[in-house]
């Protein structure tokens, strides 16, 4: 029996990062985190996600990512297990390790109590 995806929740300047891109861009980020969200756990328990780590500019260790190779584009987010919820935190493209930077300091704003 298949599982129902996970519930997906933006935060707000999550939601704004994506509106940022034009709409077939869009549509491709949403059917990524759509896709990811029937499993979003880490590569190593069979899930979708990238695990990522400690980066020269911060912490972000218990967090994953989506990869968009062809369009160079990132989805940071953290998991919920209890409640079964996926949190986008970063939509933004890979270059410059800018989508891990915003990652760092949302992470800092919306996570200090739990990571």
């Amino acid at each position: 029996m298949k599982e129902n995806p996970w519930n997906i929740e933006y935060i707000e300047e999550a939601e704004k990062d994506l509106e940022a891109f034009d709409y077939s861009i869009q549509k491709i980020i949403l059917g990524g985190i759509i896709k990811a969200s029937a499993n979003p756990l880490p590569r190593s328990e069979g899930g979708y996600g990238y695990p990522l780590g400690k980066r020269a500019g911060g912490n972000l260790t218990g967090f994953l990512k989506i990869k968009y190779r062809g369009i160079g584009i990132r989805v940071v987010y953290s998991l919920e297990r209890n409640e079964r919820e996926m949190k986008i935190l970063v939509v933004d493209k890979r270059e410059d390790s800018k989508c891990y930077d915003k990652a760092v300091k949302r992470r800092r704003k919306y996570f200090k109590k739990n990571k």
